[in-house]
């Protein structure tokens, strides 16, 4: 059974390329959400930015960040999650960090580099789509490029064992330049309607260190890709429910996964 699910979006100025000034800064925005939501989403690279200069002092698992992280979301009683340059092996991921209130932490690897900021040639890139259970519900978390990828996104339907989505929220968080802004807030209402499935989108604001802008549009999209509670361009911590019996109810009136194509997709 699904329960309806309370959804905080962190919207922030990331402090660039300062890891210990953002980790204090996003745990002063959250402190608050204590026993009022259920997952707590941070944007990508929250603890510098989008850089390449902060590969050099990616962390590893064992790092401070992966503390913190398991840290508030024990303190929230929330899931927290969000993105970090994590060090693993001989390669640095854009790992995205889910922790749980009972202290387990599990992750997903960007999949998708972006290549005209030469991430690809930097950055080690995932190869598994994560779906996480929480509260009854399946999520499936993915990093900001990733957005504009369907095929790797798309929601299947299992028919013949439980006869259940693959998921019913995604998660993007993204450091997303405001000159793109119309694609983000268009690619995100896709995915959702495409997907029947909710969608949040969580995006950084201000400049960064390489002078680049962006203009927030953080965002709640409802399987219709309406809006439930929808940021501007400034700081801000916004907190919504995802109803489990709207979603459930739009998917029997409108069960467009039923002819939807099957293919597989080669990594």
């Amino acid at each position: 059974m699904m329960d309806d699910l309370r959804v905080s979006l962190v919207q922030a100025d990331t402090i660039w390329l300062d890891p210990e000034a953002n980790r204090t800064m996003f745990g002063d925005l959250i402190a608050p959400l204590a026993g009022a939501s259920d997952l707590v989403v941070l944007p990508e690279t929250f603890t510098s930015g989008f850089s390449n200069e902060a590969i050099d002092r990616a962390e590893t698992m064992a790092g401070p960040t992966v503390a913190w992280i398991r840290e508030q979301a024990q303190k929230l009683g929330a899931v927290v999650t969000g993105s970090v340059q994590m060090r693993e092996g001989d390669g640095v991921f854009n790992r995205l960090l889910w922790a749980t209130p009972d202290g387990e932490v599990k992750h997903y690897d960007k999949r998708h580099l972006f290549r005209m900021a030469k991430e690809h040639e930097r950055y080690a890139s995932g190869r598994e789509r994560l779906t996480v259970e929480y509260k009854g519900w399946r999520i499936c978390p993915l990093v900001c490029y990733d957005l504009r990828f369907p095929v790797f996104i798309r929601n299947r339907f299992n028919n013949e064992v439980e006869a259940r989505f693959d998921y019913d929220l995604l998660i993007f968080v993204a450091n997303w330049p405001a000159a793109r802004r119309h694609a983000w807030r268009t690619l995100l209402r896709a995915r959702a309607i495409e997907n029947l499935s909710y969608a949040i989108g969580v995006n950084r604001v201000g400049q960064d260190g390489n002078g680049i802008d962006y203009a927030g549009d953080s965002v709640a999209l409802d399987f219709l890709g309406q809006p439930l509670v929808e940021c501007g361009a400034e700081p801000e911590v916004v907190t919504t429910t995802f109803s489990a019996s709207a979603l459930a109810g739009h998917r029997e009136r409108f069960p467009a996964q039923l002819d939807a194509d099957e293919f597989e997709i080669r990594l």
